[in-house]
This record gives structure tokens, sequence and C-alpha cells, in this order.
């Protein structure tokens, strides 16, 4: 039975048998076909694949980092851990701290959100998984400088990605994608919030590559609005739909031009509108549910591929971060919902002429 991917990929993380594991059976996520966005791009003979990591048990990739950080927190005997965050990572930092108690240990969890710009399926996870919640006045940077002082200042292990054992766990997605390829993707498209998972997918690339000239090129986005590794500068308000990619000073930021800069590859942006537009498309032409920052990574690479720089009959894996049903508003917001609110009669020719079904009888 699969147990996680810790048990899985112990020889590349840093686990003994000393190390109490953490975990809610995450990873082993499904790397799935997108044919109609190969097709969008344009490019000759390109396969596309979508990485679904929102099939994670708390909806987004962050449960593969917070299975090794809580691990590692339980073992060194940490009571507590705190993290600032969107909404993902408060999501999973509770979860698995709840999964510890219910394993017979102590571990409290606290998270700082900046209050109104967290999506309520995020925080709502949060708060039933046990996590006591603080809203505070400002972005995610702000709550992240005060995570940050708070852990320097009392007994408290700080679980966001500034921890290397998040990177460590994230790389375990770059694994399963080799080994259900059987090589590396030329490309690797994915969105960049806090700038940790485009550091760990190539971390992972490379320890499981040994020929570097078979590892992809790493193609990061970040939202135009919160863009400040391709404007070289901090945002000191950051403003997107992509609420999961709303920061304007990521605590990865040289990692991630390194992994830029190793790889051959670029870090650009992408408008809220190209955000929603890809968001549209993975939804109602691939059958797949993502929320919104996720659809960077389509975004991205249609970008990519107008501007030529996607090559032809190369394999591109596209990462969605984070499961559909975090953002709920969003979806609302760019489906026909209004018609959904439309009460008809139970009769049958009246349903039919709502379908247009009228002129369509059978012979």
């Amino acid at each position: 039975m699969y147990q996680g991917t810790i048990l899985k990929y112990s020889q590349y993380l840093s686990v003994n048998n000393q190390t109490p594991i953490i975990s809610i059976h995450e990873g082993n996520t499904p790397l799935v076909p997108a044919p109609h966005i190969a097709k969008l791009t344009g490019v000759p003979g390109l396969k596309v694949f979508l990485k679904i990591e929102g099939l994670n048990p708390t909806g987004s990739f962050k449960d593969r980092g917070m299975t090794m950080a809580v691990s590692k927190a339980v073992e060194k005997g940490a009571k507590r851990i705190i993290c600032a965050s969107t909404g993902n990572t408060s999501a999973s930092a509770a979860a698995y701290a709840a999964r510890a108690r219910g394993l017979g240990y102590e571990l409290d969890c606290y998270v700082i959100i900046p209050a109104g710009y967290v999506a309520l399926g995020k925080l709502s996870q949060a708060m039933i998984y046990g996590a006591k919640v603080i809203q505070i006045e400002g972005n995610f940077d702000e709550a992240l400088n005060i995570v940050k002082d708070l852990s320097a200042k009392y007994p408290i292990e700080l679980v966001n990605s500034i921890n290397p054992y998040r990177i460590e766990g994230q790389k375990t997605s770059a694994y399963e994608i080799c080994d259900e390829l059987g090589e590396a993707p030329n490309y690797l498209c994915i969105p960049v919030g806090n700038a940790g998972n485009i550091t760990a997918y190539w971390a992972g690339f490379k320890d499981y590559v040994s020929n570097a000239s078979a590892r992809p090129k790493m193609y990061g986005f970040q939202a135009a609005g919160a863009a400040p590794i391709v404007k070289g500068h901090v945002i000191d308000k950051p403003e997107t739909v992509g609420t999961a990619i709303r920061i304007g000073n990521p605590a990865s930021w040289k990692q991630a031009e390194a992994a830029r800069d190793e790889s051959a590859g670029l870090i650009d942006s992408v408008t809220d509108e190209e955000m929603l537009e890809a968001y549209r498309i993975i939804h109602s032409s691939e059958g797949y549910a993502c929320e919104p920052a996720s659809a960077a990574s389509v975004a991205g690479l249609l970008k990519a591929a107008k501007q030529g720089q996607i090559m032809p009959e190369s394999t591109v894996v596209c990462v969605l971060t984070g499961n559909g049903l975090k953002d709920p508003k969003v979806a609302m917001e760019q489906s026909d919902f209004k018609s959904a609110e439309i009460v008809y009669k139970a009769d049958i020719n009246e349903i039919a002429k709502a379908l247009s079904l009228s002129s369509v009888l059978k012979a």
C-alpha cells in the first residue's frame, strides 16, 4: 500500500529510523495529458501534461513539504508550529498538526493571514483542522515577517517554505514526474508566488536526473500585479485574482532565479485576464479543476509558445498547484451562475424549452 512521499522517496530525504513520519498519504498525484491545450499552443508535435497537485490530501502541493516539515518538527520535540499564509500553507500545516495529534503527539498550529486576502475554502480548512487563526491588517509579506520574528523569540517551529524541510519535501513531485514519463520533460511550467516550489522542483530534477542536459527548462510565471522577480524589485501592495501567488517579496527569490538561470529557463508574468482565460480552458476543455493561481502555469505556457519559446516535438508539464474548490467564488464569477439560479416548473416541455431541445426531437 502506498504510504506517502517520505517512505517512497526516503533515500533522497533527510529522514532516518528515529524520524516520526507524519503523513496523510500525500503525493502520487495524477500526471494527465492535455491535448486541447497542446493544440492551442500551435507548436507542432507538442505534448502537454498537467500535474494535478490539487489532489493532495488538503487540496494543494503544500502537503509534500508539510509532511517533511512537521515530521522533523515532531522529531526535535516541537509542541507548536506557526506559518504565515495566503491560504494553502495554513490548511496544510493545520491538517498535519491534526494528524500528529492523532498519532499521540502534542502539537498546536498557529496561522497568521492577511485579512480579506484568503479564499474562504482555504480559511475554513485551517479552522476545521483545529488551527488558531489570527488575521492581521497587511499583506502576506508582513505576516511572514511576524512569524519569522515569533519563531526566533519563542519556542515555536516555523513551517513556511523558508524551512528547508518544506523545500525538501516538495522535491518529490519532480521525482514522480520523471517516474511517470520515464524521463524529465523538456519544460516545467509552474506558478511562482513565494518561489519555494520552483526552487524545490529544480532541486528534485537535479537529484533525479544525473545528465544535466536532460533536465527541463524551468518556466516560472508570476501574476503581473505581483511580479517582483520579473520587475526586479519588491512589490509593496501586490494584487491579483490568483490569491495563492499574491506575494510581493518572495522568500525564495534568489533560489528561484538560480533555478531559472541554471536550467536556461525563464520567469515571466501573466495578466489576470490571461490567467482567467487559462482557468476557463482548463475547466471547460480539459475537465480538470484548479484554483486561479494554478492556471498561471498554463497561461504562461500559451504566452511562451506564442513568443516562440517552446520547441516543436517537445514535452511540457504544467503544474496545477491547488484544487478548484479552494476558491469557489472565482469559479462562480467565471461561469454562467446566474442562469443556474433560475427555478423552472417541473414540466418536461418547460425544461425542453430551457435546454433548447424543442427542435431536436427523436425520429
